[in-house]
């Protein structure tokens, strides 16, 4: 599903030259970009919502809607995507923007929904809570341990390469 959104935006939109879906902690969910450069997006895209996310906050005007670098040739645009998501979309330099931003929100949208949905479908099982009888871990100090000096190098037969 994700992906089909993607390649559909990309069909109708040819002046879209690539899309990025990636967590909001910066992971890549899926990408038609090559896989270094979607990873390297995908964590600079959050970093972007991030910080547009305080800025609105600061100022107080409401919630962050999309963050757009022009470059010289083209423009890179993030829109929030769901809760937890984020749509990143590398665009050509002809591009008008405005009449993107309707339909990649659109986009945004049902990417942001299904993508909270299967999150919150596989949420793993809490951890069980800790059993109050049982025994500490013990930890041991390093300089406590016999048999070897503190600060003594340690033989790995790794030797410095010559200048």
């Amino acid at each position: 599903m994700l992906g089909t959104e993607l390649r559909g935006l990309r069909r109708r939109r040819p002046e879209v030259t690539g899309t990025v879906l990636a967590g909001t902690d910066g992971l890549l969910i899926s990408s038609d970009l090559p896989t270094t450069d979607a990873t390297h997006l995908a964590a600079l895209a959050a970093a972007s919502f991030g910080l547009g996310s305080r800025v609105a906050d600061t100022v107080r005007h409401g919630e962050f809607q999309e963050s757009v670098v022009r470059t010289a040739r083209g423009a890179v645009v993030t829109y929030p995507a769901g809760r937890h998501a984020l749509l990143t979309l590398v665009t050509a330099a002809a591009t008008d923007l405005e009449t993107l931003h309707a339909e990649a929100r659109a986009v945004a949208d049902r990417t942001g929904s299904v993508f909270d949905r299967q999150r919150t479908t596989v949420r793993a099982h809490p951890a069980p809570p800790p059993n109050p009888s049982a025994p500490l871990a013990m930890r041991t100090p390093m300089a406590t341990l016999p048999g070897r000096a503190q600060n003594a190098p340690r033989a790995t037969g790794w030797r410095r390469p010559p200048i």
